[in-house]
């Protein structure tokens, strides 16, 4: 009879696929087995009462990223990838961000400085491309892309990031002739400096202008011109952290064309809305991200596409930083006016929970469908499939134990990251992960880091699902 490192017995095993009972076995950092009776192994584990479904993958997470003159964001590497294995989440696609006149390849050899030997879950880095200079287009992505860097980010917003519409579509066909994937943040700059420049006039410079000066026409508008651009150049695109009903028509009414478009959402825009902005005492900067939450028509909304598919992903878009640090929200102009606070807050422990929570507790979406916006549709589209998001014979064991049944609030005590806060504070969870292991390594037990040294590796990727569908039937 074969002999194993570790089976997982007695489990409620779930994929984006189905549910069964069986057994799993671990060989090498492998699934070696799925059925029962399998065998010995050094080391069992009883999920008896328990649901275990692949690792969690996150495909939107900011770590060490530059974000201004003397404001640092709350995670490096060790902490950011230590909270995500502690909330479920075993691969994190963080970004390498391009500043204007860096190169690319000289930017992922300082992502990778910071990240490797320090990461306790695997990593995989997405390229933003702020300066689309010839040798960016002509050499450095194409040459990134076949080292299995296979995912861009442009932005249509932030002074230094945003990109116009023809060096957009530069950016996209180099996308197309090389295999890759674009990601696009979609708000109107133009149309968010014309009202914060009108609120600004009037003394308006509280944390909730944030929101009304970043409305969802802008963000729909955005999100049009990015699907238009992407068909005109004719390559698929993701259109990340959607956060309202107008953008999602416009992802719905592409994808009615026959036009392969992802849609993204995130945690902040199924429990949070605008009035968390509005909080005294400065609080509401806490809640400052963009987009900005919404309202409650727009929590129903990002419901129904999670539960009738127009969101295929559902990601952190994690972005600590501190709140009562001079380095961080509350910095000295951060203080005083919205503008200056740093945008983004943290999320990556937090985003399966809450997705199961919400979601599968409270009778939302089916376990299938919980793995596949957290895991399996991660993997399709970023190329990751089938060494990562499944439970199957040669696929990493990356394995998550959840007790659906442990119920106890979000609380900043208990989070790992490097922030001082949660946006999330005092939300009632209803499931929550208890045991990750990471290529066959134990990392989180009970529901606490087990200590071990970080594990993690930096994944090469190969072509998303969507772009081998568009060239298999071009």
């Amino acid at each position: 009879m074969a002999h194993y490192d570790l089976i997982i017995s007695n489990g409620t095993v779930a994929t984006a696929d189905q549910v069964r009972q069986c057994d799993i076995a671990v060989k090498d950092g492998l699934i070696a087995a799925l059925g029962t009776d399998l065998g010995s192994a050094d080391r069992t584990i009883d999920a008896t009462g328990k649901i275990v479904v692949p690792g969690g993958i996150d495909s939107h997470v900011h770590i060490s990223q530059p974000s201004g003159d003397g404001i640092v964001m709350a995670d490096d590497f060790e902490s950011g990838t230590l909270s995500a294995v502690c909330g479920g989440t075993t691969t994190i696609l963080p970004f390498a961000l391009q500043q204007k006149g860096q190169s690319l390849r000289d930017v992922v050899k300082a992502y990778h400085a910071l990240a490797d030997g320090k990461c306790h879950a695997d990593v995989s880095f997405h390229l933003i491309v702020s300066d689309p200079t010839p040798q960016v287009l002509g050499q450095d992505l194409p040459a990134l892309v076949a080292d299995g860097y296979t995912s861009f980010k442009v932005f249509m917003t932030y002074e230094g990031l945003k990109l116009n519409d023809r060096e957009i579509l530069e950016t996209m066909d180099v996308a197309r002739e090389t295999g890759a994937l674009v990601m696009v943040h979609c708000e109107n700059e133009d149309a968010i400096r014309f009202l914060i420049d009108r609120h600004v006039a009037r003394g308006d410079v509280e944390p909730r202008h944030h929101a009304s000066t970043r409305p969802a026409i802008a963000e729909r508008e955005a999100t049009h011109r990015a699907i238009s651009l992407a068909e005109i150049i004719e390559t698929p695109v993701v259109i990340v952290h959607v956060s309202n009903r107008q953008a999602m028509d416009e992802i719905a009414r592409a994808r009615s064309r026959g036009r392969p478009v992802v849609g993204e959402t995130c945690p902040q825009y199924l429990v949070l809305t605008a009035d968390d902005l509005d909080k005294t005492n400065w609080e509401g900067a806490k809640f400052v991200c963009s987009p900005p939450p919404r309202d409650t028509d727009s929590q129903i909304a990002c419901w129904e596409g999670i539960e009738g598919g127009v969101f295929d992903l559902f990601s952190s878009d994690h972005c600590p930083f501190r709140y009562d640090d001079e380095a961080g929200k509350l910095n000295a102009r951060g203080r005083t006016d919205f503008r200056w606070i740093p945008n983004g807050i943290p999320g990556v422990e937090t985003r399966l929970p809450i997705l199961f929570s919400e979601g599968v507790s409270k009778g939302r979406i089916s376990l299938e469908r919980f793995v596949a916006l957290g895991s399996t549709n991660h993997a399709k589209t970023y190329g990751l499939y089938p060494q990562k998001g499944q439970i199957a014979e040669g696929s990493d064991a990356d394995l998550v134990i959840w007790d659906p049944e442990l119920e106890r609030p979000i609380s900043q005590e208990r989070l790992h990251h490097g922030a001082d806060y949660t946006p999330y504070e005092g939300l009632m969870i209803k499931g929550w992960p208890v045991e990750v292991i990471l290529r066959g390594t134990q990392v989180v037990a009970g529901g606490e880091p087990t200590g071990a040294a970080p594990g993690g590796r930096h994944l090469a990727r190969g072509k998303s699902a969507l772009v081998t569908e568009q060239e298999r039937r071009a």
